[in-house]
């Protein structure tokens, strides 16, 4: 009778049994257990701003032209007609909060929200957005800002400006250059105090450049992959609203380079003569809320944002106990 050796036969003791799982191995071939990466594992990155394998440049440059269009509308329309509403200063300013906000609900999703040179520039120096994608969604933003202040203009009634300028006489350029950003003898206090006081160019420069780092700063903040994607536009258009509200009698409110551009191609050469102010201190402002972002919050460089392989995973030795 053939020995039967023990070790031969199955026994009651349980089997240990080694899987191990390789790069190579599709996760799809995976326990569910592991198939499933913790969902913080890429906390420090954005989830508003672009990626690779999200939509093309030209997408996302399309998206920040019509957000653009849509602010721009949106804040110079409320200032150019609120000589016959009741708006004022509040309703400019709660009127362009509304604005951001719809427009990066909208859009967001697509190329980051920005609609503001200024965002964009602090996005990149915070590595967040390539470079080789700033002066694409600059041309964008001016674009979308300037068909948007185009449609103001020829809406405007001809008759308007003399009505407006008790019978004075007045053009639509005039008219509209109302709302052009500008200081010193162009700053809306001058205007006001029929020249008695007036903001300086070092004070519309500095409040330009703090402003456009605080709106910056709450950009990049509220956009962390951490925060909520329904909270960054309101907390965005809020203190966008609140920022044009403190700047309006001071530089008619700018914060934005593209709509500044918009506005001063149709106002004449004064404000085209102080436009250089309205990019100098909102890009200032921005590379300053960037770089302090970036030491403060441990901001990924633009390599490891871009770089990453969401897809990778590393080498999982695990050891699985079964019983028989």
């Amino acid at each position: 009778m053939a020995n039967d050796h023990p070790e031969n036969l199955p026994g009651d003791d349980a089997d240990l049994v080694e899987v191990t799982a390789t790069p190579e191995t599709p996760s799809d071939a995976l326990p569910d257990e592991l198939a499933d990466l913790p969902e913080d594992a890429d906390d420090d990155y954005d989830d508003l701003d672009d990626e690779p394998t999200g939509p093309s440049l030209a997408a996302r440059a399309g998206a920040e032209a019509l957000g653009a269009f849509v602010l721009v509308l949106a804040s110079v329309g409320i200032a150019v007609y609120t000589v016959l509403t009741t708006a004022a200063d509040l309703g400019i300013a709660l009127g362009s909060g509304i604005a951001v906000l719809g427009a990066m609900l909208a859009f967001g999703n697509v190329s980051g929200g920005h609609f503001n040179p200024a965002i964009t520039l602090g996005s990149a120096i915070a590595g967040r957005l390539r470079w080789a994608d700033v002066l694409p969604y600059w041309l964008a933003q001016i674009v979308g800002a300037v068909a948007a202040a185009a449609v103001i203009l020829v809406t405007i009634p001809s008759a308007l400006p003399a009505l407006v300028a008790s019978g004075a006489a007045s053009s639509r350029q005039t008219f509209f250059g109302g709302v052009a950003n500008g200081f010193d003898t162009h700053s809306p206090l001058h205007t006001l105090s029929q020249g008695r006081a007036t903001f300086s160019l070092m004070s519309a420069l500095l409040i330009e450049a703090v402003l456009a780092a605080v709106l910056v700063a709450v950009y990049l903040g509220a956009t962390r992959r951490r925060t909520d994607r329904t909270v960054a536009p309101v907390a965005v258009g809020l203190t966008f609203g609140i920022l044009i509200l403190i700047s309006l009698p001071i530089t008619n409110g700018a914060l934005n380079p593209a709509r500044a551009t918009a506005v001063a191609l149709f106002s004449g050469s004064a404000a085209l003569g102080q436009l250089w102010l309205f990019w100098v201190a909102p890009l200032v402002g921005a590379g300053v809320a960037a770089l302090l972002y970036r030491v403060f919050s441990g901001s990924p460089t633009e390599q490891d944002e871009y770089d990453q392989d969401d897809d990778a995973v590393e080498e999982l030795d695990v050891t699985f106990v079964s019983q028989r």
